[in-house]
């Protein structure tokens, strides 16, 4: 064979090896990300829903779902929907997206150890559980197990595809290249932009470093490019999403940034650092040696890098938060789609456990809008004004949307692989959403209606049953604001609050009707007759009994909420 053809074999090796490994790479942390998701994802959601105002409690949560999840992205979207919905203040997601870069380090100390031989292994036993099984958490365990391995395995790929590299003078000189800080910095940044992924860049660099072909301050002056780098796909994320979403990816943008521009110019002592608290390789010594020190070092140098970024600023949260809000101001609503979809991202499609999430705020959204609209009612029913009658009617239509736009969404997610819990929790949510859309319409049309007989048929209602009824429409609309908070917290004591209200708006509304009929005149007298008087309190004990519909809508909303165990214990 001629060295011509040697070199080409060579560099067919090389290049194949290369790619084939960071493809099987990034294919096994797809498979095994996607998998914790789904197993992790709600009780990663009940976590973040229940931090405090403590800024290290937020980073501490952060960190470990993150970590848990391997995906700052999942903890991103979370915050988002919490923040929407005002369960989180922005200057508490400010800790918890800290505590998230905290946690996207565990998967470079994961890869510093010497994985490669506990590849196949996994790959097997993964397959295994994966395909053999068959319950659906117990695949997802196996996926866990088979993309943990496709990960070590493409690492020993692209290690034992870049070893001859060590004799290659263009990629030596290369290399060299890299010894200033800004280039460096500058070749992570844009090779993680384009893989989309931190993790496969902190991996390409463990390898590159325990093959010996880079030092510990240009892997770690990459690695800082990676943390600018990964806020490309945030950005790319919060294209067209909520000012939320954008906020969320404007702090991590922040902080990556400056974090780096602190550390830019102490790069050495930060090599230092990672070198007096990393164990090192038992073996002779000497330069073979050194690079197997090396990976343990430049894991450490990125979560000392991060730890020490979160500890410096995470006492400016509100400040942070301030500033964000300043960068990125609310923008109003359409006035032509005042409900249009917020929430319902189709990126999350393939974790129900975060698309369910998103769709719960969502049908708060539609909750809010609803409950507005029964506040809004009272005058326009109880008046003489058409056109305000006419106006109370078209508020039904921005409803009517985002119904459909739900149901959409929640029939996309059934297409997934759920769980029986995520089922039960899917089919609530569509009882949900059409029990909204009913008490819409119920307004749109049954209050409409009533309220455009009375005036047709020239009946009163007196002031003082105008007063009694708005006394029992604000209980009504108080257990439908209600219910809609218990659906959107999942808080089972708002819903049990709002079923323990029946007797109560029950013996409001039997006492209205008695006395506003003991009140009829009895005779051919009263302004404008009795008979408008009494067309006026048909056309009020109506308006009583729609009102009763829309509460025993919002007592069954509320219903949905309660555990099966106590709904016995309930009234019916």
């Amino acid at each position: 064979m001629t060295g011509a053809g040697a070199a080409t074999l060579d560099q067919f090796a090389l290049w194949s090896g290369l790619l084939g490994g960071l493809a099987l790479f990034l294919f096994g942390l797809d498979l095994m990300t996607g998998a914790l998701k789904r197993t992790a994802g709600d009780r990663m959601r009940t976590l973040l829903g229940k931090v405090t105002r403590n800024r290290l409690a937020g980073v501490a949560v952060g960190a470990l779902v993150t970590g848990i999840v391997n995906s700052s992205s999942v903890t991103t979207v979370i915050l988002v929907g919490f923040i929407s919905a005002g369960m989180l203040s922005m200057a508490q997601s400010v800790s918890i997206i800290m505590g998230a870069n905290i946690g996207s380090t565990v998967t470079a100390q994961i890869l510093a150890f010497n994985v490669t031989r506990f590849a196949l292994p996994l790959v097997t036993l993964g397959f295994l559980v994966a395909f053999l099984s068959k319950d659906e958490d117990r695949q997802d365990y196996g996926r866990i197990l088979l993309g943990a391995g496709l990960v070590f395995y493409g690492m020993g790929v692209m290690s034992t595809a870049m070893a001859p590299l060590r004799l290659y003078p263009p990629f030596v000189t290369f290399l060299g290249s890299l010894d200033s800080p800004l280039p460096a910095v500058l070749a992570g940044a844009v090779f993680t932009a384009v893989v989309q992924s931190s993790a496969a860049t902190t991996g390409l660099v463990i390898v590159l470093a325990g093959q010996g072909l880079m030092t510990l301050e240009t892997a770690i002056a990459v690695t800082l490019g990676a943390n600018i780098g990964t806020c490309a796909t945030a950005g790319l994320a919060a294209i067209g999403k909520p000012r939320e979403a954008v906020r969320a990816a404007v702090v991590h943008v922040l902080f990556n940034v400056v974090g780096v521009l602190i550390w830019i110019g102490f790069i050495p002592e930060l090599a230092e650092l990672a070198r007096s608290v990393s164990p090192g390789v038992a073996g002779p010594a000497g330069a073979g040696h050194a690079a197997a020190d090396l990976p343990r070092q430049v894991a450490n140098a990125h979560t000392i890098f991060n730890v020490a970024n979160t500890l410096l600023l995470v006492g400016f949260t509100a400040q942070i938060a301030r500033l964000v809000e300043r960068l990125v101001p609310d923008r109003p609503l359409s006035a032509e789609e005042p409900l249009a979809p917020k929430f319902l991202d189709e990126s999350l499609l393939s974790t129900p456990a975060m698309a369910l999430h998103s769709a719960r705020f969502e049908l708060g959204r539609m909750g809010d809008y609803v409950a507005d609209m029964l506040d809004r009612a009272l005058p326009p029913v109880l008046s003489d004004s058409r056109s305000a009658l006419t106006a109370l009617a078209a508020l039904d239509k921005p409803v009517d949307r985002l119904h459909r736009a739900l149901l959409d969404y929640l029939g996309r997610i059934s297409l997934g692989s759920l769980s029986s819990e995520q089922a039960d929790n899917l089919m609530q949510l569509v009882e949900v959403a059409n029990d909204l859309e009913h008490v819409a319409d119920t307004i749109a049309t049954d209050m409409v209606t009533s309220a455009r007989k009375r005036i047709d048929e020239r009946g009163s209602v007196v002031p003082d049953a105008a007063k009694r009824i708005g006394l029992y429409h604000a209980q009504v609309a108080r257990a439908l604001r209600q219910a809609v908070r218990a659906v959107v917290e999942e808080d089972v004591e708002a819903a049990a609050s709002v079923r323990g209200m029946k007797r109560e708006v029950t013996e409001i509304a039997h006492e209205i009707s008695r006395d506003r009929f003991r009140t009829l005149p009895r005779g051919p007298h009263g302004p404008g007759g009795p008979g408008a008087t009494v067309t006026g309190y048909v056309r009020e004990v109506e308006l009583l009994e729609i009102l009763d519909g829309v509460f025993k809508i919002a007592r069954r909303i509320a219903r949905s909420q309660i555990p099966h165990a106590d709904k016995a214990a309930q009234p019916a």
